[in-house]
């Protein structure tokens, strides 16, 4: 499951990729020992962070000790409301792999939820997956349930169908279901297939209407169903491909 993409380079990806590709640290961690000259690649000192490999036929080690590729591992975590989807935080914030066991390996989120955003998230350490799972050629669907201050319209959500711009982008949703509208706050379900940053906290904003509660109940096939703020579970392969199929999940 962490075999590589085909790339330019039969396979080749830089040294500090490598790492994050056999599931064994980010890159940003890789970087700063391979510069330290603490990585051998087949016995020899490599401080070149960009130097090309095959993951899986080099002979990584770290500080003398040879380096094996995790297993295969996927969790669906149930973020709550104050976390952050960072692996440290410099503000000393709780972030999303303080809630996961200490044996979970090196996992990465497969996209981001802003602090105040709760619900799915997925963290994997197949990078591979997670690359096929965001790119918006794809159009993998994320639904949100969204809770905002005021009476929004049907004008307004055919607005939020056909798009606003904000900062040179264009943002739009896929799908709007407005569920229950009052002139204190109104209720609705957002499908989007591109997950651009606090997109949908922007789209509302744009709109007049400040984003009271934020909640992503699925991803693609994924559904959050009866899980509760910060719990996870273990997600199989065979559970994924019966969600996105072999794409997601080929070589």
């Amino acid at each position: 499951m962490a075999a590589l993409s085909k790339q330019k380079h039969s396979g080749k990806v830089p040294l500090e990729r490598a790492f994050s590709k056999l599931g064994l640290a980010s890159r940003s961690q890789a970087k700063k020992w391979i510069m330290a000259g603490n990585v051998r690649l087949n016995g020899k000192v490599i401080t070149d962070p960009f130097y090309l490999v095959v993951p899986e036929r080099a002979q990584i080690s770290l500080n003398h000790a040879k380096v094996k590729s995790s297993a295969w591992r996927t969790v669906m975590l149930y973020k709550p409301k104050g976390v952050v989807t960072t692996r440290l935080d410099e503000q000393g914030r709780p972030t999303v792999f303080s809630l996961l066991s200490e044996n979970t390996g090196y996992l990465h989120p497969v996209g981001r939820l802003d602090m105040a955003t709760t619900g799915l998230l997925l963290m994997t350490n197949d990078t591979r997956l997670s690359s096929w799972l965001t790119d918006p050629k794809n159009k993998v669907v994320r639904v949100y349930l969204v809770t905002v201050a005021g009476l929004v319209t049907e004008a307004a959500t055919r607005k939020i169908l056909e798009g606003v711009q904000d900062k040179g982008e264009l943002l739009k949703a896929d799908k709007v279901i407005l569920r229950k509208a009052s002139a204190r706050e109104s209720h609705l379900t957002v499908e989007l297939t591109e997950g651009k940053n606090r997109e949908i906290r922007r789209i509302f904003n744009k709109i007049g209407h400040e984003v009271i509660a934020l909640k992503r109940v699925a991803f693609g096939g994924m559904q959050l169903g009866k899980m509760v703020p910060g719990q996870f579970r273990e997600v199989s392969q065979k559970e994924l491909l019966s969600v996105f199929g072999s794409l997601a999940l080929k070589v």
